[in-house]
């Protein structure tokens, strides 16, 4: 993949192979963050787990002081009460069973979370071929299978994020805004690394986090000291 000049001269303004703390990589990675538009700062964590096995399976979601600079669409499975509940609450859209040809046949995808209420699983289920590759299937772990669902609506709304591993045993997730301040994007990680940290499957023998990169959207990954990070 040939990559542009932008990219070529933020390379060559540090040292790939050095792992950076914290504040210096963020520093780093907002230097080299010089797109026409505001890029997602990401964190991509290899992992030592192996996801095939249910028990080293990290999966979980925390909301971030700072939320991820981006408007979320939610989507609430509910019913009756619940359904008026989670429009007060601000989902973008509610709904149950009218809303499966839709997802099904029309391909109407215009939303970034869905949230279900227990009872709407069985409904949801049904969905589980087009919202499941997504990662858009409504979780327990994840804070989206509850019946308290102004709370849902309101932590994604602040800016809850999911973490769970790839099939490749990769956990990517955002940190926020190349806009962001330092201090801001800097609460956003050590909130973020303080679930994931605790997240460590009980079973796992070797080392949990392998190697820990930090990067915008357009810009060269920075490396972190893992040692730091996950203490």
């Amino acid at each position: 993949m040939k990559r542009g000049k932008k990219y070529q001269d933020a390379v060559k303004a540090f040292d790939k192979t050095q792992q950076y703390d914290v504040a210096e990589a963020i520093a780093l990675v907002k230097k080299n963050a010089t797109a026409k538009f505001d890029e997602t700062i990401e964190l991509h964590l290899r992992t030592g787990c192996d996801g095939r096995h249910a028990e080293q399976q990290v999966r979980g979601a925390v909301v971030l002081p700072h939320g991820t600079g981006k408007t979320v669409k939610v989507l609430v499975f509910a019913k009756g009460a619940k359904l008026d509940e989670a429009l007060a609450a601000g989902a973008d859209h509610a709904g149950g069973e009218e809303l499966i040809p839709r997802i099904q046949n029309d391909g109407w995808l215009d939303f970034d979370v869905v949230v279900a209420t227990p009872d709407m699983m069985g409904v949801v289920g049904r969905l589980g071929k087009v919202l499941g590759p997504k990662g858009l299937m409504p979780n327990p772990k994840a804070g989206t299978v509850t019946m308290d669902v102004t709370k849902a609506v309101n932590d994604i709304k602040a800016g809850k994020i999911e973490y769970r591993l790839d099939k490749t045993n990769i956990i990517h997730v955002p940190v926020g805004k190349a806009s962001f301040t330092d201090e801001q994007l800097s609460d956003n990680f050590q909130s973020l690394m303080g679930a994931i940290n605790k997240a460590k499957p009980a079973s796992l023998k070797g080392q949990y986090i392998k190697s820990a990169t930090l990067t915008s959207t357009m810009g060269p990954g920075v490396k972190l000291n893992v040692v730091k990070i996950t203490q």
